[in-house]
């Protein structure tokens, strides 16, 4: 017995705690704005579930902290075809908002799941697990194509079955960063650049839905309709103006208590801070981010093996997609296509996302190479 306490003492000094504490101290921000954003809806229930989520994914960080990634990594296949079955559930039991065309959920009574958010682990796993199996190889036109056929495939799921476009950029983006860090020579994207420049002007004109064209066009002029795919962006923008330097003070933003500012407590949670906590108040968000992010890289660096660094690298750019995303749709500098902020917004699936991802940078870091600057 006290053998098994030490390594169980000894497990906890090598986990990443720094990391965990910074998502931590993010999530309970997060929680204190989901509050103030649905006080006039009655936050209670909003905060069980994402205390919930917050405390289930500290469970599954220590949990993955634990795994070898390089023994996951080889199990890539059987990982993929979860993912697959898992995105493909949404043909039987998916539900979504009539008003955003997605049927991006599985519910349970008042509880839901979002396939594509947990997907997005198992996609890096899977991932990195088929490049390291593909390693000697990795330059050859046959394995850039299989590699690519990889990746749409999931992709392609999650944008036909449940129209959700925000989870399907992000798996495009953790595709690209991989395969860069892989070291797949700059002629194919490149080429791949070419070539979606050239079909560009077909996806527009027939995979994209009218309204997902309007997203598109609304970044450019929010007037085009400004009571519909232009009304968000309209009203962030307002929100966060409307805060200046130090906010309006928590529960008292008119945008966000009156009901203007919409999905005030999922994508546009940073719009919320904008109001309420002011200038300071969004800089504070994205430092914290800015840090999770930081540690993420420097242990990508300080990798072990070929597969954990591709794993960390994934999850880097996972981490860093979303934030830039969701912040310059708030902003209104991007579309406005359904993504949440890391650890901040409100959003069970989203959550447990970013822990489970955070838990495989915790693993990598405990097998991690020694480091003079490490700490």
């Amino acid at each position: 017995m006290s053998g098994f306490w030490k390594s169980f003492r000894n497990f906890f000094r090598q986990i990443d705690a720094k990391l965990l504490f910074v998502a931590l101290f993010a999530s309970t921000f997060g929680m204190v704005l989901i509050t103030s954003a649905t006080q006039s809806m009655g936050s209670g229930s909003f905060i069980k579930v994402q205390l919930v989520a917050t405390l289930a994914g500290v469970f599954l960080y220590l949990i993955l902290s634990w795994l070898d990634l390089d023994s996951a990594s080889s199990w890539w296949k059987y990982v993929y075809i979860a993912n697959l079955l898992l995105i493909c559930s949404l043909i039987f039991f998916g539900t979504g908002a009539e008003e955003t065309g997605n049927r991006a959920w599985i519910r349970f009574g008042s509880v839901g799941i979002q396939p594509a958010e947990l997907g997005k682990v198992l996609f890096i796993v899977a991932f990195a697990g088929h490049i390291s199996s593909l390693d000697d190889r990795l330059d050859s036109p046959f394995t850039v194509i299989l590699l690519g056929i990889h990746a749409l495939i999931p992709i392609a799921l999650i944008y036909f079955i449940s129209s959700d476009l925000g989870s399907a950029l992000v798996y495009v983006i953790i595709f690209i960063v991989m395969m860069f860090c892989a070291g797949i020579k700059l002629r194919w994207f490149v080429g791949a650049g070419i070539a979606l420049g050239a079909a560009s002007p077909l996806i527009w004109k027939f995979f994209l839905r009218n309204d997902q064209k309007m997203r598109v066009l609304v970044v450019f002029n929010p007037e085009l309709d400004p009571l519909g795919r232009g009304y968000h962006a309209i009203q962030s923008k307002i929100a966060i103006g409307s805060g200046q330097l130090f906010g309006r003070g928590l529960g008292q933003g008119t945008q966000t208590q009156l009901g203007y500012l919409p999905a005030k407590q999922t994508d546009f949670i940073f719009s919320v801070a904008g109001e309420e906590l002011g200038f300071i108040g969004c800089i504070a968000i994205i430092v914290i981010l800015a840090i999770i992010i930081a540690r993420c890289i420097s242990i990508t660096m300080r990798s072990s093996s070929f597969s954990s660094y591709l794993i960390c690298a994934g999850v880097s750019a996972m981490l860093i997609a979303q934030t830039i995303e969701n912040i310059g749709m708030c902003t209104g500098l991007m579309p406005v296509i359904g993504l949440t902020l890391p650890l901040f917004s409100y959003g069970g699936s989203s959550v447990l996302a970013v822990y489970m991802a955070l838990g495989l940078i915790s693993s990598a870091r405990m097998r991690a190479v020694p480091s003079r600057l490490s700490n």
